[in-house]
């Protein structure tokens, strides 16, 4: 089996930060980078979702044959980033609860972030090879499987989240006809997003979340659109 690179956006939270220990600890991992927010241990290069000159700064970090990484072009390409509780405000139960300043941040954090980051980082696909790029959404965001309601912000920008990714990957497929673009619903994993909301026991762990996550990806074919799936490979409706 031939080396790889790849790189983990959102590499400081608990499911970005398993990505990355998976592709370290692969054999065939040539390079694993990892990338988050500022202050953050755990990443390599910094950027912030509400800030995209930062974003293009670490995509051209990855592109400088100068600089400390060469020239890459990834394999695989993990959007981790997202947050349910963003200042403090959680999910709102009720239309009654609803606001336009916590409506505009699950969307600038849930859907215009990583729509800004598939723009930077689509082009850092390996071009004429198979290639992943998956980003973290939530069956909460299905239109179709919406059979509760309420967390109106979160299911809405989760929604954009996917309508993004499904755009991008249809115009990105012409060039890139190998590439698999996937929306990924990672289960109700162990993490500060879900702390509130669910016990540790009933939550995967950040690790058994991923491995099946990798499984689940590399059954995927390419199909010229994006995909929208469990961690368990099973698809959701759109």
């Amino acid at each position: 089996m031939s080396t790889y690179q790849a790189l983990v956006l959102g590499a400081s939270g608990a499911i970005g930060a398993a990505f990355l220990k998976h592709f370290e600890k692969d054999p065939h991992c040539s390079l694993a980078v990892g990338l988050s927010r500022p202050k953050s241990s755990h990443a390599d290069l910094q950027f912030e979702l509400e800030n995209e000159e930062s974003m293009a700064h670490c995509a051209a970090a990855l592109r400088n044959p100068s600089g400390p990484y060469g020239v890459c072009e990834f394999k695989w390409v993990i959007d981790a980033t997202g947050a349910l509780t963003i200042d403090n405000l959680g999910p709102e139960k009720r239309l009654e609860a609803l606001n336009s300043k916590q409506l505009l941040r699950q969307f600038e954090v849930n859907a215009v972030g990583p729509a800004l980051l598939m723009k930077h980082f689509f082009p850092l696909l390996l071009p004429q090879e198979n290639a992943y790029y998956a980003t973290l959404s939530a069956r909460v965001g299905s239109i179709e499987d919406n059979h509760k309601g309420g967390w109106y912000g979160y299911r809405a920008a989760k929604a954009a989240r996917n309508m993004l990714l499904q755009t991008a990957a249809i115009e990105a497929a012409r060039k890139r006809p190998l590439s698999v673009f996937v929306a990924l619903q990672p289960g109700t994993v162990q993490s500060n997003l879900s702390a509130k909301f669910v016990a540790a026991q009933d939550a995967l762990t950040p690790e058994d979340s991923v491995s099946q996550m990798m499984n689940a990806l590399t059954h995927l074919k390419p199909t010229g659109r994006a995909q929208f799936v469990d961690y368990a490979g099973c698809e959701i409706p759109w």
